[in-house]
């Protein structure tokens, strides 16, 4: 009886710990705002890099590469400056060309270099004008089926991010 009473009691702390763990969130932002919280680890964002105008309210500035990872978040870039874009795909679920909707003109693409694997997309951008520009980009969710009888589907994976030239 006592062995079972260790049992339950590991089991039932074990099972607190776990729900504790998949409550909580770090990151900052106001709760409620609905605004994106960037991860403080990222390594494609820097919160010591200013913005041109001085204020970066909203969105996190560029000084690296951004990646999949980085979907759904504003991002502010001054003029002058470049952003790179690497979505890691794969040959039988690729990323899409990257496309740019918005104030176009504030992003000029420039020469990313070539891709070395087949389904990434990549895209590079000097910041020449003020302006909000969204970048995005799709892949299948399911890689198409290879043999009869396997499963497929129509779902897209989206990836999108604002930039904010200042």
């Amino acid at each position: 009886m006592r062995r079972t009473t260790f049992h339950r009691a590991s089991l039932a702390t074990a099972t607190l710990l776990l729900l504790a763990g998949c409550g909580s969130q770090s990151g900052g932002g106001d709760e409620g705002s609905g605004a994106v919280s960037p991860t403080p680890a990222s390594p494609s964002a820097s919160a010591s890099a200013p913005s041109a105008s001085g204020s970066s309210a909203g969105c996190t500035p560029v000084t690296s590469e951004l990646a999949a990872a980085d979907s759904g978040r504003a991002f502010c870039l001054a003029q002058g400056g470049t952003l790179r874009i690497t979505l890691d795909g794969t040959e039988r679920r690729p990323w899409q060309k990257i496309a740019a909707a918005g104030d176009t003109a504030a992003l000029k693409e420039i020469n990313y270099g070539f891709m070395l694997r087949g389904g990434d997309a990549g895209s590079a951008y000097r910041a020449v004008a003020a302006g909000t520009v969204t970048l995005s980009s799709t892949r299948p969710l399911c890689a198409e089926p290879t043999a009869p009888g396997q499963a497929s589907c129509k779902g897209l994976q989206e990836w999108h991010v604002t930039v904010r030239v200042n």
